[in-house]
């Protein structure tokens, strides 16, 4: 069946039937977006799927609510918004369209539900307050979306839907973006456990360029590393491993006789010709050859070891 309408309602609009017609737009590019209550338009019928309205779950007809009692609910009783009911049916295809491996497929599918999708979802609901973000609350990605709606008082003709039409293509965006990091960062915990097998038991890891690395080295187990050091641009670059996703403290620093120097002055502190540059909190350092990286990276494993 060829799809001829994607269905949401009218007025006003939310991060969730924003960000499912980013997905359906994707996989219907020739179906056009109906913004619409009228009865008509929000009954299941031939070429259309409907979404954030109609009081229904039905995929098999192609409606795709969640304000109805009882409303649709995972399997852990969290419940969904559109996006959710949206992402759940057609995730797959979506990520199959951006070209995302097969075999990265349902791993990527499941991480970008609990990221991304669930927190939208919840915050749909009500279910979790902008508050719990701290200062941060007015920069959610909901919360930043809406702001893309007309003023209170801007009350032209089709004035929410011109707003609607331009917010897609941001929603878009951030999307897309963050499939694209979940997919580079697969990419990369393969290159990373390569280079691992081949480090061995040396503190030391070396990549051939720079790259996600932590949750590849946090699956492999490697608790010896405490440094890597990878090519960039012109120079090489040596950086310490965070403990976790949750702080940024080291499993080792730099040495802090090397804080915050540059060139001749972090050569003379290093003893390490080519030494450029150390950031003053001691999680990077830079110098201009492969040796004098490898050098400085011994020096950090001496000192804190």
């Amino acid at each position: 069946m060829t799809i001829t309408h994607l269905v949401t309602h009218s007025g006003g609009f939310h991060a969730d039937e924003l960000l499912s017609s980013v997905i359906l737009t994707r996989l219907f590019p020739g179906a056009e977006v109906t913004r619409s209550r009228d009865a008509a338009w929000i009954t299941p019928g031939e070429g259309k799927i409907i979404y954030d309205v109609g009081r229904s779950y039905d995929p098999d007809t192609r409606i795709f609510d969640h304000h109805q009692s009882p409303n649709p609910l995972r399997e852990d009783g969290q419940p969904y918004s559109s996006f959710g009911l949206i992402w759940k049916h057609y995730g797959r295809d979506y990520l199959r369209a951006l070209s995302v491996p097969a075999q990265d497929l349902d791993d990527i599918h499941r991480s970008f539900d609990q990221s991304f999708v669930l927190p939208v979802d919840l915050m749909d609901n009500g279910a979790l307050e902008p508050s719990v973000a701290g200062p941060l609350a007015g920069m959610t990605l909901p919360v930043l979306l809406e702001t893309l709606k007309p003023a209170f008082d801007d009350r032209g003709a089709d004035a929410d839907d011109q707003a609607f039409a331009a917010a897609i293509p941001v929603a878009r965006a951030f999307v897309e973006a963050a499939i694209t990091v979940k997919a580079a960062k697969r990419r990369a915990e393969a290159m990373v456990a390569e280079a691992i097998a081949a480090t061995g038991a040396s503190r030391i890891l070396e990549l051939p360029m720079g790259m996600p690395f932590r949750s590849a080295v946090e699956k492999a187990g490697a608790d010896h590393l405490l440094f890597v050091i990878h090519p960039r641009d012109s120079d090489w670059a040596l950086t310490t491993i965070r403990q976790s996703a949750d702080t940024f403290e080291s499993r080792a620093d730099l040495p802090a006789t090397w804080a915050g120097l540059t060139d001749a002055e972090l050569e003379h502190a290093s003893g390490v010709q080519g030494a450029k540059f150390c950031h003053n909190a001691r999680f990077i350092a830079v110098a201009s050859t492969r040796d004098a990286i490898l050098r400085m990276a011994e020096l950090a494993v001496a000192d804190c070891t």
